[in-house]
C-alpha cells in the first residue's frame, strides 16, 4: 500500500522533531511505499538537509511553514464573495467558541449555539477556504488582505461577542489575522489532487494519510479526507492543543479545561516545537489575541479528532487529554513509542556489576527535571547511607539549561563539601556531573549500568524515555509520579510524589538496602520494556492499523503486482468489484438464498477476483 506521511518540522529533516520514530517506522515497513509531505519550521532545517532515506520512500514533497510569499492571485467578484462568506463564518465561530467555553450558561455574553453546531460551522468555513484556494490557486493574499481584518473586526464587535474580543485594538486584530494566515498556509499547497501539473501523484493517490502530529501537519490529512475520502490516521505523542495553551500563556485554568489531570506544563521539547512562534510575538500576549488564537486551535483540534479514522496517543496521559479535547473514545488506540532495545541488550543480559551504593540520574539538564529536589533528597539519604554516591549524567538544554546546571553544581558543592577518607587522602564530592562520551560514561548503556538504582526526579514529563532505557538495562528505578511514569513503570519500580525530597530519599534508601528486591524489580522492568516499548511492537501496531483502515476504505485506484494481477491488502475480494455493500444488502442476499452464508449480492457483468495473499 502507499502511505502519505505528514510531518511538521520533523522527518525527513536531520534536526527534525520525532524524526527517529518515523524513520524506524518507515524502515520497518519495507514492503510498502511512503510519500513524505513535510512542513519545515525554519530555514535552518532546509540548510541541514535530510536523513538517509530508505528505498521505500518514493517521493518527498516539502513546503516552508515559516514563510509564504504572496501568491499573486487576484480574485474576481465571485471569489471575493466566497472568501468573505467563509472568513466571516470562521471569525464568528472563533468569537462564539471562546464565549461558549468561558461564560456560564445564561450570562449576557454566553453563546446560544450548541457545540455541535459550532463545530459544523467551523468545518464549513475551513473547507470553504480550502476549496477556494484549490479553485483559485492560492489563499495567501486574501488572508493578508484588509477584508480579513475587517471580518475579524465585525466578529469582535458583533452582539454576544467575547468581552475580551470586543476590547481588541487594531494591533490585536492585525496580530490575529497574521496568526490565522500562518496557521492556514497549508490550505494553499498543491498537494490535494490525484496528480499535479507535472504528472506526479499527490495525496489523493495514497491509501492512508498518517499525520505524525496535530496542528499544521494534520491539515493536509483533513483536506485529503475531504476531497478524496482518503483514510486519515493521527499520531500525537504530545497533544498539540495542550502545547499551544501552555506555550502561549493561555493559563492553567484553560489548559485544565482541555483535559490535563493536574494542569502541569507540557514537556519543554513540546513547547519549543509547538509554541515557539507564539512566544516570539509580543502581540500574542494581548488577551484578545490569546483568546482568539486558542479558540482557533481548539476548533481545529476538535475537527481533526472528528475526521480521523484512528487516533493513536503514545500513552494514557495523552489519551485523557485527547478525550477531553473532543476525540471519540472509539477511535483512540494507544501505541507506545518504539525504542531500540539492542544497544542496551549487553547490559540487560549481563550480571549486575554496578556499585551497590551508587544512584544514577540520566537525562537532559533543565529546570523541569528538578535536580534541586534530587540533591536535597541525596543530602537526606547521605545521613543514613554515608557511602552513597550520586552520578548526574547529561548535557544542558540551551541557555536556560546551562544556567540551571551551574546552579546545581554550586548547590552540590554547598551541600556536600569535598570529603577525604584520611588526613593524607584527596577529598572528593559524592555528587559528580558527567556527560555521555566521557571517561566514566562512554555510552548511554554504560551510564545506566554504573548505578544500582536509576532515579527520575522530574516535575514535568511526557513519555519518560530515560526510564524505559533504564528498564531495558534491567535497573530498578525510583521515579516521581508525573506524566506517563506510572503507566510505563507498571509496578516494576518505586514511584513517589514530585517535589518531595523526603519521599524520594526514603525510596532510594529502601532499594539501596535490599539487593534482592532491586534484582527482582530490574528483571521485571526489563521484561515489561521488551514487551511493550520496542521498535518491533510499534511497527507491528501501525502496520495493523494501516491494513485495518485500508480494509474499510473504498478502492480508489488499480493496484497490481508484477504479474499484472490484482493485489488486495487486507480487503475482502468483493471490495475490488464495482458496487457498494452494506449490512442490508447482506441480509437481502441471505433471504433470497436460504441456507447460504450471508454475503454481498453478485454484481452483473463483474469479473470474479481470486483472493490472493491478504497482508504482505
Amino acid at each position: 500500500m502507499r502511505i502519505g506521511m505528514l510531518t511538521e518540522g520533523g522527518y525527513p529533516y536531520l534536526n527534525g522533531d520525532a524524526g527517529l520514530w518515523c524513520d524506524r517506522l518507515v524502515r520497518g515497513l519495507g514492503q510498502h511505499e511512503f510519500d513524505v509531505y513535510a512542513l519545515s519550521r525554519g530555514p535552518h532545517q532546509a540548510d541541514t538537509g535530510w536523513v538517509d532515506l530508505p528505498p521505500q520512500v518514493v517521493r518527498v514533497r516539502t513546503a516552508p511553514l515559516w514563510k509564504a510569499e504572496d501568491d499573486g492571485v487576484t480574485y474576481g467578484r465571485r471569489a471575493r464573495r466566497r472568501f468573505t462568506e467563509s472568513y466571516d463564518e470562521l471569525a464568528s465561530v472563533l468569537c462564539q467558541a471562546v464565549v461558549h467555553e468561558e461564560e456560564p450558561p445564561g450570562s449576557p455574553n454566553a453563546s446560544e449555539a450548541p457545540p455541535a453546531a459550532q463545530a459544523d460551522r467551523f468545518a464549513n468555513a475551513l473547507y470553504g477556504l480550502a476549496e477556494l484556494a484549490r479553485d483559485e490557486g492560492g489563499l495567501v493574499g486574501a488572508l493578508r488582505s484588509e477584508s480579513a481584518v475587517r471580518a475579524l473586526e465585525r466578529a469582535c464587535r458583533a452582539p454576544g461577542a467575547l468581552r475580551t474580543a470586543r476590547e481588541a485594538r487594531v494591533s490585536d486584530l492585525l496580530a490575529v489575522a497574521a496568526h490565522l494566515e500562518r496557521a492556514l498556509r497549508p490550505l494553499s499547497l498543491d498537494w490535494y489532487d490525484d496528480v499535479t501539473g507535472d504528472g506526479s501523484e499527490c495525496l489523493g493517490a495514497v491509501d492512508v494519510c498518517h499525520a505524525t502530529s496535530g496542528g499544521a501537519a494534520a491539515l493536509p490529512g483533513l483536506l485529503a479526507r475531504h476531497f478524496h475520502d482518503v483514510p486519515f490516521l493521527l499520531t500525537e505523542y504530545g497533544v498539540r492543543l495542550r502545547t499551544h495553551y501552555l506555550g502561549s500563556g493561555t493559563g492553567d485554568a484553560q489548559a485544565r479545561s482541555a483535559g490535563g489531570p493536574s494542569g502541569e506544563p507540557a514537556p519543554a521539547s513540546d513547547i519549543a516545537s509547538g509554541a515557539a512562534s507564539v512566544r516570539s510575538s509580543a502581540a500574542v500576549q494581548a488577551p484578545a489575541v490569546r483568546a482568539l488564537a486558542a479558540a482557533f486551535h481548539n476548533r481545529l483540534a476538535a475537527e481533526v479528532y472528528r475526521q480521523a479514522a484512528c487516533v493513536t496517543p503514545g500513552n494514557a496521559h495523552a489519551r485523557r487529554w485527547q478525550e477531553r479535547c473532543g476525540a471519540d473514545r472509539a477511535t483512540l488506540r494507544t501505541v507506545y513509542p518504539g525504542m531500540e532495545a539492542s544497544r542496551f541488550a549487553e547490559v540487560g543480559d549481563s550480571a549486575d556489576t554496578a556499585d551497590p551504593h551508587t544512584l544514577v540520574w540520566v537525562g537532559r539538564v533543565e529546570p523541569a527535571k528538578d535536580l534541586v529536589s534530587l540533591l536535597h533528597a541525596f543530602g537526606a539519604l547521605r545521613g543514613r547511607e554515608p557511602r552513597a554516591r550520586l552520578r548526574i549524567v547529561g548535557t544542558a538544554a540551551g541557555a536556560e539549561g546551562r544556567a540551571y546546571l551551574g546552579h546545581c553544581k554550586a548547590l552540590a558543592a554547598q551541600l556536600f563539601p569535598d570529603e577525604a577518607e584520611g588526613p593524607h587522602a584527596v577529598g572528593h564530592n559524592p555528587v559528580s556531573f558527567e556527560e555521555i562520551g566521557g571517561p566514566e560514561a562512554p555510552t548511554l548503556a554504560e551510564a545506566y549500568a554504573a548505578g544500582a538504582v536509576v532515579v527520575l526526579s522530574s516535575v514535568v514529563e511526557g513519555f519518560p524515555v530515560g526510564l524505559v532505557e533504564a528498564m531495558f538495562c534491567g535497573r530498578a528505578t525510583v521515579s516521581t509520579d508525573v506524566g506517563a511514569v506510572v503507566e510505563v513503570i507498571g509496578g516494576t519500580g518505586l514511584v513517589v510524589p514530585p517535589r518531595n525530597p523526603r519521599a524520594l530519599a526514603e525510596a532510594c534508601v529502601a532499594l539501596l538496602r535490599d539487593p534482592e528486591r532491586r534484582a527482582r524489580l530490574g528483571a521485571a522492568a526489563r521484561a515489561r520494556a521488551l514487551e511493550l516499548f520496542t521498535v518491533e511492537q510499534n511497527v507491528a501496531a501501525f502496520h495493523g492499523i494501516y491494513l485495518e483502515l485500508v480494509s474499510r476504505a473504498p478502492l480508489r485506484r488499480s493496484v497490481r503486482d508484477d504479474a499484472r494481477g490484482p493485489r488486495p491488502f487486507a480487503v475482502p475480494a468483493e471490495a475490488c468489484l464495482p458496487g457498494s455493500w452494506s449490512a442490508a444488502d447482506a441480509r437481502v442476499a441471505a433471504r433470497i438464498t436460504p441456507g447460504r452464508t450471508p454475503g454481498p449480492p453478485p454484481v452483473r457483468g463483474a469479473t470474479p477476483v481470486v483472493a490472493t495473499e491478504g497482508a504482505r
